[in-house]
């Protein structure tokens, strides 16, 4: 619809409705002229102005039809004609403002907000911000002429009272949009007035009379309730930038006019009037700081990126316009605007970004202040203040770092500021060791088989650390990038030589120097830094270190990590061989960590804590150290290869650790290693680096005293590498055996994990091809197709031999044997049997199986699990050479026969699967010696159990009693199969392993005792299902024809019972 445009038309269109208003002011009145106003054109109605607004402002004037739909009706359309209009009479400008304010102030006391709706509130505050847009020219500047002190600062209370106490977070924001308005500080998009310099004075010098109230009140809503909403904080925070940037501007400062004596036709209201004098600037600014550090304390870290966003506009702000008048508040500005610098949020560190340039040479002014200011402050404040708190705080210290840039070398040859700062990062970083799992913790040799994959394919368990002063990782990952930070720009001689000191120093900052290096050497790298840091040196690009300097460095630092006093730690306080001897050769250093008594009584109590402590920071101290080498590695890419020689045989020996944490960062380290330095995999970089590698371990060997650890090197290089070391290991294995022969009391427990890692390894290199095949004929044709006739054959035949009939003819042709071929003859002629050269894993395996049946009857419980170990291993090796795995068999009989049948139930329960391994590759060849000396005690324990586990609960299942039952009938069915057992043999199996068909039963006893009878159903189908159906038959059974007697058994006819489902899935 087309508006109109002459002045003549619309005053004859708006006339009715305007007189009718001022007759009868009501709601419908208003609105119907508020719709008539919208069809009037904007040059028209910016004519009749004056007309229109005078029915709408006498509503507002009569105190009777104040009613609060119809002054909302009224102020809506004053809006829309201030929106559209502007005001060029300073008394309509000055009227309409006291209306407004009159209407929002409460009729009793003039300083409070009314009790009005919110809507009416909301409508009277856009219609005031319209007002305050709408004035034309010079006319908006004359509110803030002295004479209207009075009537503006009742203002300024009024639009305060209503942003601070009021509910709704409209009203609170349009409130505060308006004080924007009248600090001439407004961000919308409409046009303002540009004041000039003078008229800006004018305005800063009235406005100076309200700053302290506006200032405090204002603050109060920045730092309160979050649940106002991140928008009235915002706009809290521009209306305080905004006051403060104008009353304390530097450039209305400097002129006279600041300064000026009121008139004395003032009268009482020249003592409002506030002269702006050096000591009112100093005094005011000073004032200004407490808040402002309130302020920037709430809101730096606030959760909403828009308030953060805002604080940093308001610090570059006042960092620009007020450096010389607030320079008491330039600290706290800085640091507001420092610690953007790493905010999460890209527009907040853009931001920041575009101020650091124009307050670069204020940061350079005062930053090393600073930043040694919060160095010392730093311990306190991560000790007293929460993880939001302090996550900020370290944000700060990390944005001058970042600012600073190249300086950051500059500023460190301080050595006040360096040794500040390194205390600093020292307290921080000290770590939680109190911990007993860390101690108790133990690894275990499946972890080395898991990480010998491909470097890509292995994931990497990192030890999380626990400090003292924090718990967020958050806080964490932001100490290590102001390390990186200071490796990057920092002289990396100096921070080396500076953190090494620290390191030998005191025992207490060991651990958390060695992270600081780790990170420093990354970052002096380049490593994990992030990129597009504002700086004040821009034009320096890159780390400060070169290659040769990291080198340098790196050599350093690793030579003080791997030296014997900080790499041979004790890590566990059980009083092992191990240990012992580690004991002896360490204890040489009187500062070190790991003196702790090795006497064997008990410490006293109050020493237990202590001795968890240092163990516990022993165990981080090293897994610190080898984190520290997987740095250097990454620092250094291929160029540590040559730095191999002297740093991975350590690795290696942490890796072979009994305790967990020390293993999977050992572990974690060899992989870093190997991917640094271009190895596609462990067994790659193991292999590569084999022959220095075994070459320590020979000489060590011979040195057993003074290098108790070298096994544990062999150890995890067989986990890790491939059959193509076997050549080059086989003179360190003889090295092995002989140091066991030489000192078999005090190193057997550590030669035997060399000799299990062997074994282990010889199985994994070389599979079994195929099983033996050897065993009953009865077991053979069971499996073949059911034949008949044959059956009735070979049953009379047997019959026949009973009764003796044909015996003579039968032995006859049985003894009856086959004449030699003529190529035998000759062989018999020449000589005896020459054997074929064994391959030198066999060879290995053999000298093993010697030592494992010497050190069967070690007295040693521990010991003798670990040899039953090596000689299950052993024997799966030899399974496909008969020839020399039958004699071990012979020999190893005695001694595992009394671990089978005279030693604690552990190794009862070891050798039992030794015994089942034995069976199952030996076959028949044991069946006699099983059969007189192990079975029957192993029948008669099961008996004897049976009742025990049938009344026990739940709890049993966690007893060693239930675990040698289980295993015992789990292995039980496949031996006896293998065995080929004899029917007497069977039965006494059979009788024993009744009782655990019973559903009282633990459920894996019923299943494991369900396995035992399948297999002995497979060795003799017939006497099995006779035997268990005389017991319980679940069936009758009909004969096929009539003269065929019927069927009885013994279990027929027999009510359920325990056993029944069990017979029932036998027989199935």
């Amino acid at each position: 619809m087309s508006q109109i445009n002459d002045p003549k038309v619309a005053f004859a269109y708006l006339r009715p409705a305007c007189v009718l208003l001022t007759k009868e002011p009501t709601v419908a009145n208003v609105e119907t002229l508020g719709e008539q106003l919208k069809e009037i054109h904007d040059a028209s109605l910016q004519q009749l102005q004056e007309y229109v607004l005078f029915p709408l402002r006498f509503v507002l004037k009569v105190p009777q039809l104040k009613k609060e739909k119809l002054v909302q009706a009224v102020a809506e359309a004053l809006s829309y004609v201030l929106e559209k209009t502007c005001v060029q009479s300073w008394d309509t400008l000055h009227d309409l403002f006291s209306e407004l304010c009159l209407c929002l102030c409460s009729p009793t006391d003039p300083g409070k907000p009314a009790d009005l709706s919110e809507e009416l509130k909301s409508a009277l505050l856009r219609c005031l911000d319209a007002l305050l847009h709408a004035a034309y020219g010079d006319i908006v500047f004359k509110l803030y002429e002295p004479i209207m002190l009075p009537g503006l600062g009742a203002a300024v209370s009024l639009l305060l009272a209503l942003g601070e106490k009021e509910k709704s977070r409209e009203v609170q924001a349009a409130a505060l949009r308006c004080l924007q308005s009248l600090i001439l500080h407004c961000d919308c998009t409409q046009e303002h007035v540009i004041p000039s310099s003078d008229e800006r004075c004018s305005v800063g010098s009235t406005m100076a009379s309200f700053l302290p109230g506006i200032a405090m009140a204002v603050s109060r809503i920045i730092t309160g309730n979050l649940r106002q909403g991140h928008a009235v904080t915002v706009r809290a925070i521009k209306v305080w930038c905004g006051s403060v940037g104008l009353v304390m501007e530097d450039a209305q400062l400097q002129s006279s006019k600041a300064c000026e004596t009121p008139s004395q036709e003032l009268g009482r209201i020249g003592q409002l009037v506030v002269q702006r004098a050096p000591e009112w600037v100093k005094s005011t600014a000073g004032k200004l700081s407490v808040l402002l550090k309130k302020i920037i304390s709430c809101t730096s870290a606030h959760r909403h990126w828009r308030v953060r966003l805002e604080m940093v506009e308001l610090a570059d702000h006042l960092l620009v316009a007020c450096s010389q008048s607030l320079r008491e508040c330039v600290g706290l500005l800085l640091e507001a605007l420092v610690g953007a610098v790493n905010d999460e949020e890209p527009k907040v560190r853009e931001s920041c970004s575009r101020s650091s340039d124009g307050t670069s040479q204020i940061l350079a002014d005062v930053l090393s202040e600073n930043l040694h200011s919060l160095a010392t402050s730093l311990p306190r404040l991560m000790r007293t203040s929460n993880d939001q708190k302090k996550l900020f705080v370290l944000k700060v210290f990390l944005g001058y770092f970042k600012v600073l840039g190249p300086l950051v070398s500059v500023v460190l040859n301080s050595a006040a500021h360096l040794e500040r700062i390194s205390k600093a990062l020292m307290q921080v970083l000290e770590l939680d060791v109190v911990d007993v799992r860390i101690v108790e913790e133990r690894s275990h040799g499946e972890s080395l088989e898991r990480s010998s994959g491909s470097v890509g394919s292995y994931a990497a368990h990192i030890p999380q650390k626990h400090f003292l002063y924090f718990t967020d990782e958050k806080i964490f990952s932001v100490l290590m990038e102001i390390c990186r930070t200071l490796g990057f720009y920092g002289n990396i001689y100096l921070l080396t030589d500076h953190f090494l000191d620290l390191y030998r120093q005191s025992l207490v900052y060991r651990k958390q120097a060695a992270m600081v290096l780790n990170e420093m050497v990354r970052g002096a790298a380049g490593l994990a830094m992030a990129t597009g840091a504002q700086c004040l040196d821009s034009g320096v690009q890159g780390p400060s270190a070169s290659q040769e300097d990291l080198k340098v460095a790196a050599v350093s630092i690793m030579e003080e990590y791997t030296s014997l006093t900080n790499w041979n730690l004790i890590t566990t306080c059980e009083e092992t061989d191990g240990d012992r001897q580690d004991h002896d050769t360490t204890a040489i250093a009187t500062n070190s960590l790991q003196l702790i008594p090795s006497s064997s009584a008990p410490p006293p109590p109050s020493m237990t804590t202590s001795t968890v402590h240092q163990l516990n920071s022993n165990i981080w101290q090293l897994c610190i150290q080898l984190e520290g080498l997987a740095c250097l590695a990454q620092a250094l890419g291929r160029d540590f290869r040559p730095l191999l020689m002297t740093s991975l045989y350590p690795v290696l020996e942490k890796a072979g650790e009994e305790t967990l944490l020390v293993n999977q960062a050992a572990l974690n380290s060899m992989m870093c290693i190997s991917q640094a330095c271009g190895y596609s995999s462990l067994k790659e970089l193991i292999n590569d680096n084999s022959d220095y590698l075994l070459n320590d371990i020979s000489l060590n060997l011979q040195r057993l005293s003074q290098h108790p650890q070298a096994p544990r090197v062999l150890t995890v290089m067989l986990a890790h590498s491939d059959s193509s070391l076997l050549p080059l290991i086989r003179d360190v294995v003889q090295d092995v055996l002989m140091a066991l022969d030489l000192s078999y009391n005090h190193s057997a427990a550590l030669f035997c994990s060399v000799l299990h890692a062997l074994m282990k390894a010889l199985a994994r290199w070389f599979p079994v091809s195929r099983c033996r095949t050897g065993g009953s004929a009865r077991s053979k044709t069971s499996t073949d197709d059911f034949n008949c006739r044959q059956f009735l054959l070979d049953y009379q035949k047997q019959k026949d031999l009973a009764e003796g009939v044909g015996i003579e003819v039968d032995d006859t042709e049985d003894l009856e044997v086959p004449p030699a071929s003529e190529g035998e003859d000759a062989e018999d002629i020449c000589g005896p049997d020459e054997k074929s050269e064994l391959p030198s894993h066999l060879i290995i395996t053999k000298e093993v199986a010697e030592r494992c049946v010497h050190l069967l009857s070690d007295p040693r419980l521990q010991l003798r699990l670990k040899v039953l170990e090596v000689l299950e291993l052993c024997v799966y090796v030899l399974s496909e050479r008969e020839n020399e795995l039958l004699p071990m068999a012979h020999r190893c009989w005695p001694v595992l026969r009394q671990r089978l049948t005279a030693d604690d139930p552990l190794a009862v329960l070891r050798a039992f699967r030794v015994l089942c391994t034995l069976g199952e590759a030996c076959g028949d060849f044991l069946r006699r010696r099983v059969s007189k000396e192990v079975l029957p005690r192993l029948t008669s324990s099961l008996t004897r159990q049976a009742p025990v586990s049938a009344k026990a609960g739940p709890v049993y299942t966690h007893t060693l009693a239930y675990k040698l039952q289980l295993a015992v009938l789990q292995g039980l069915g496949s031996l006896c199969q293998r065995l080929d057992l004899g029917e007497a043999d069977l039965d006494a199996v059979c009788e024993a392993c009744l009782p655990y068909l019973s559903c009282r039963q633990p459920v894996r006893l019923q299943e494991a005792c369900l396995s035992v009878f399948q297999h002995l159903i497979q060795v003799d189908p017939d006497t099995f299902w006779f035997t268990l159906n005389e017991l319980h038959c679940p069936c009758s059974y009909t004969p096929p024809h009539p003269d065929l007697p019927p069927i009885q058994l013994s279990g027929m006819g027999r009510p359920r019972d325990e056993y029944s489902d069990n017979f029932y899935f036998c027989l199935q």
